[in-house]
């Protein structure tokens, strides 16, 4: 899971297209004569699918191995999230509101009269970018989900041993010579009495 890019965007732009006011990357995974290109794709995408995205709204999408999560305030700030197609979603968007929100904070509404791409500084998305690479570091649910899921594949891990064991017990006690008929037979009745308590 990696996040590639974070902008943020000006739609006030009257129809026209979005003005990128900050964006970090992330194109350490690229080849150092390819990160130019990839960049101006990056900001490509981020500036039409913003476009392309109602106010208020908040989509994804998908192009090739890669999801651009964008989201777009009703006063006309927008942010996108370009990332590989295993990140969450939901992460990707808690992480839009949140660098939304302290940028809002930090210039307040000093970036609907920005004009020139770039213009602008905001020095804790390098922060976010770094933070978010691990979904389930930076989001609480997230992480008590990926949590939850290890400790079923534990369980899952303890159950099946547990019965590899089972079956190994089974072969041990046909084998021995010290258990009389009788604590055989009680052996194998115990067991088909506790098969119907299996869980699987």
């Amino acid at each position: 899971m990696k996040v590639l890019d974070i902008a943020i965007l000006n739609t006030t732009a009257g129809g026209e297209e979005p003005i990128p006011l900050v964006a970090a990357t992330d194109l350490s995974s690229f080849g150092y004569f390819q990160r130019q290109g990839v960049k101006e794709m990056l900001t490509f995408f981020s500036k039409t699918f913003t476009k392309r995205t109602q106010s208020g709204q908040r989509q994804s999408i998908t192009h090739e191995s890669y999801v651009v999560h964008c989201y777009v305030r009703s006063d006309g700030l927008a942010g996108a999230v370009t990332t590989d197609l295993e990140y969450p979603s939901r992460v990707a968007f808690v992480l839009l509101t949140q660098v939304l929100d302290e940028f809002t904070n930090a210039h307040g509404t000093v970036w609907r009269d920005a004009t020139e791409p770039y213009s602008m500084m905001f020095e804790p998305l390098e922060g976010y970018l770094v933070k978010y690479q691990d979904p389930a570091a930076a989001d609480k649910v997230t992480k008590i989900q990926k949590d939850l899921d290890d400790t079923t594949q534990i369980l899952h891990k303890t159950i099946d041993s547990v019965l590899e064991r089972g079956v190994k017990l089974d072969n041990l006690v046909e084998r021995s010579d010290d258990l009389s008929r009788q604590s055989k037979m009680f052996y194998k009745q115990a067991k088909k009495t506790n098969a119907c308590c299996v869980i699987s």
